[in-house]
């Protein structure tokens, strides 16, 4: 007799920690592309993507063939005892893709959190000085370091601290909440004169794309103007892209439509189709600024996970994906521009989109624009009724969050905004809210 979703949330909640949370109680049997089908053989769309590790979908053929040939080799050596061919070549075909004029060198670790710290580290070691600058709205991962840049409060620093120290706030620029890019630079440059010297500053380390921010991405003057201020002051500029980057706005990495070049770059999520691999990507002469044995980790750079992430940037190439995720932005958008007005959905209060990522912002009404929490996490409810997986983000939980793998098909897209709108409507009739 085949296991059912109540059974295996029954045993969930017996055997996991309550700690790791479930948005949705279905338990994924099979999955290819953007569809998943349950243990129960329903079906969803799946517009989360591996919560953005998927650009390529669910299962891709070239991936699974690559990790199947590398598994039937060898799993694990640890690179710094045996080394192997698969890390050097993602290594070079990094440095390839980056786009920093001058000599590139990689770094592999595990995760997105991992590549950030490792980013910080660099960093502190080329510069010998100690300040990071983050921003607002900030996720730059989970380990206490990364937590301390991290700006969201619940869930995911509540009762964790105390936090490392030498880590400082500013604001990210936000048009639709009236915090403009001269408001940012103006909370910049007064940090440097109350609370740290620049001379004292190792790293701006800025997403280009905020992910939990709620899909916000700064005025291009803003990150030229932060590129300047890096210049000036010699301090690194981190571009970090695990959620953004690996083709997700229509270039490799977001920080290419904004004609600035980084220092440093993070990456993990979407670089090997699910498998854990992120990377830290820089000039060669900072890369090399650590001593040797500074950098590395038990699983870092994994082989299979290298393989995987070769096939990803093989499927780039021979599917176009970077041309594909412009093409279903703007699908999608339109789609969700339909809604907002032929539907009359005046809950919908923004839409922001840099290629394939796109945030919704949910408000109470246009005027006041309040954040719609309660209005969010009802439509997110109802979507996944209908066969919509979907996420929220943003400080208040009121956006919410596309991430649809690159590989999804038109008829998909739009069957997917469908059932959006059903659940919109749904909620409003419920709500009264556009009465």
């Amino acid at each position: 007799m085949s296991i059912t979703n109540s059974e295996l949330e029954s045993r969930r909640l017996a055997a996991v920690s309550s700690g790791v949370d479930c948005t949705f109680p279905i338990f994924i049997e099979r999955a290819l592309s953007a569809e998943l089908w349950d243990v129960e053989g329903r079906r969803y769309i799946d517009f989360v993507g591996g919560m953005g590790a998927l650009a390529v979908g669910h299962s891709h053929p070239r991936i699974v063939a690559a990790v199947r040939d590398q598994l039937d080799r060898f799993t694990h050596t640890f690179f710094g005892t045996a080394p192997y061919e698969g890390y050097i070549a993602l290594a070079e075909r990094l440095n390839a893709i980056a786009p920093i004029t001058a000599p590139v060198k990689t770094l592999l670790v595990t995760t997105g959190a991992e590549a950030v710290e490792n980013s910080v580290k660099i960093a502190r070691c080329y510069t010998g000085r100690r300040g990071i600058i983050v921003f607002s709205g900030s996720f730059h991962g989970r380990t206490l370091l990364t937590l301390g840049m991290t700006a969201q409060v619940n869930p995911y620093k509540k009762c964790f601290g105390p936090f490392p120290g030498d880590i400082y706030r500013v604001p990210f620029p936000y048009a639709y909440r009236g915090i403009s890019t001269q408001d940012a630079l103006s909370a910049l440059h007064a940090l440097f004169e109350t609370e740290l010297d620049a001379s004292d500053v190792a790293a701006i380390v800025i997403e280009p794309v905020q992910g939990e921010g709620g899909f916000l991405s700064p005025p291009p003057e803003f990150l030229k103007d932060l590129r300047l201020i890096c210049d000036t002051h010699g301090i690194m500029l981190v571009a970090d892209e695990v959620q953004s980057g690996f083709g997700r706005t229509g270039r490799m990495f977001a920080i290419e439509n904004f004609h600035v070049q980084p220092d440093l770059i993070t990456a993990a999520k979407s670089i090997a189709g699910g498998l854990p691999i992120a990377a830290v990507i820089g000039k060669g002469d900072i890369m090399d600024s650590v001593h040797p044995g500074g950098l590395g980790g038990t699983y870092a750079g994994n082989p299979l996970a290298c393989a995987a992430a070769l096939a990803v940037l093989d499927v780039f190439e021979k599917e176009g994906l970077l041309s594909r995720a412009e093409e279903i932005g703007a699908r999608l958008e339109a789609g969700f521009e339909r809604l907002r007005t032929a539907s009359n959905h005046k809950e919908i209060g923004e839409i922001r989109r840099l290629g394939a990522m796109i945030g919704i912002e949910m408000v109470r009404d246009s005027v006041s624009r309040e954040p719609a929490t309660d209005i969010t996490a009802r439509i997110i409810k109802e979507a996944a009724r209908d066969g919509l997986l979907l996420a929220s983000t943003g400080r208040f939980q009121n956006v919410i969050r596309i991430l649809v793998p690159l590989t999804t098909s038109n008829e998909i897209l739009d069957e997917g905004v469908s059932i959006l709108g059903r659940s919109m409507q749904r909620v409003s009739n419920t709500s009264g809210h556009n009465d």
